[in-house]
């Protein structure tokens, strides 16, 4: 089965549109789960209005990041499956690429900074993948750079059409489950999800507003769109699932055209978010989601006490140990 290439996503100045996020659901909605869309009570009681959550970390692999995966592996030609695919990731783009690539007999490769979690590294290793460790997430992209001009075939994990609108169907999903959201929270790495979700929900959902978010030393997007343009950012988050040294100019251009506003938050407030969704969602998620919380408090004192929040938890892919460690760190216990 093969997926539509990037010349049936996306023309030359083009943002990925619903009918391309709408084929990308068909084409993989047999290798991934249509995660649950849900009312919160909890955080509707903590943040005072309704709350609903896309729970992508009970995904495939525990995050979003497998939607993409299969979109991309599915439009490759036999040749660039046979070279084998490359990835650089923070943890979980690796993972999903190195689960769905298992599952289709395709050899991966998955290039991660040492600060990746330790689960992350063995569970790509575990489902066959060589994973290749650097010193930071600069020398990953590096690296990943050099393998491909070796002759692997790249699943780049954000700035690709392809895997921008498998991401989108996170947005479609959560359109056609809960079309009464006025303001929707996204994580924000490298882009790819929030262009994606950004993109359906526009389409979708008349009159809402999508917000990114992201953790300090992790802010490429915000970096990017007080520069008007994508720079290089310094990385220093504990939150290495954010931690893109610069976003492209493809998601830069779907987040100024779609997203209302990309929010920076400390790690120490991304961990207290991480406890509550624990506490009152009564989820496990990792710090990437857990940033949404401490935002929300500043989306509802700019829209008001009318809004409709909606969250998209986009994985869970950290241990106890991790969230007692950081927890401790910022004196949070």
């Amino acid at each position: 089965m093969a997926c539509g290439g990037g010349a049936s996503v996306r023309g030359v100045g083009e943002l990925v549109g619903i009918d391309a996020i709408t084929a990308a659901a068909e084409c993989i909605a047999g290798f991934v789960l249509r995660t649950p869309t849900l009312p919160s009570p909890g955080l509707t009681a903590h943040l005072g209005v309704p709350v609903t959550v896309k729970l992508e970390l009970l995904q495939r692999t525990g995050s979003f990041k497998p939607r993409g995966a299969v979109a991309k592996l599915l439009s490759l030609s036999d040749a660039e499956r046979a070279a084998g695919v490359v990835a650089v990731s923070g943890g979980n783009h690796g993972v999903a690429l190195a689960d769905v690539a298992g599952s289709m007999g395709v050899a991966a490769t998955v290039v991660m900074p040492e600060s990746a979690p330790s689960r992350s590294i063995e569970t790509a290793r575990a489902a066959g993948a060589i994973v290749r460790l650097t010193p930071d997430m600069t020398g990953a992209f590096a690296l990943t750079e050099q393998l491909v001009l070796d002759g692997l075939t790249l699943v780049h994990p954000f700035d690709d059409p392809v895997v921008i609108a498998g991401q989108g169907t996170v947005g479609a999903e959560f359109a056609a489950d809960a079309p009464d959201v006025t303001d929707v929270l996204v994580s924000v790495g490298g882009g790819g999800l929030i262009s994606g979700v950004a993109a359906a929900l526009r389409a979708l959902v008349p009159g809402v507003r999508v917000w990114g978010v992201e953790t300090e030393g992790a802010d490429a997007m915000a970096a990017a769109r007080a520069a008007g343009g994508p720079v290089p950012v310094t990385l220093s988050s504990i939150v290495s699932t954010l931690s893109a040294p610069a976003v492209s100019q493809l998601t830069y251009d779907h987040v100024t055209a779609l997203v209302s506003d990309v929010l920076v938050v400390s790690d120490a407030d991304a961990v207290r978010g991480v406890l509550t969704l624990a506490e009152r969602a009564k989820v496990w998620t990792e710090p990437a989601a857990g940033c949404l919380v401490p935002a929300a408090q500043r989306v509802l004192e700019r829209v008001g006490p009318d809004a409709r929040l909606g969250f998209v938890l986009c994985g869970g892919n950290a241990t106890p140990s991790d969230v007692t460690a950081w927890a401790q760190r910022f004196d949070l216990l």
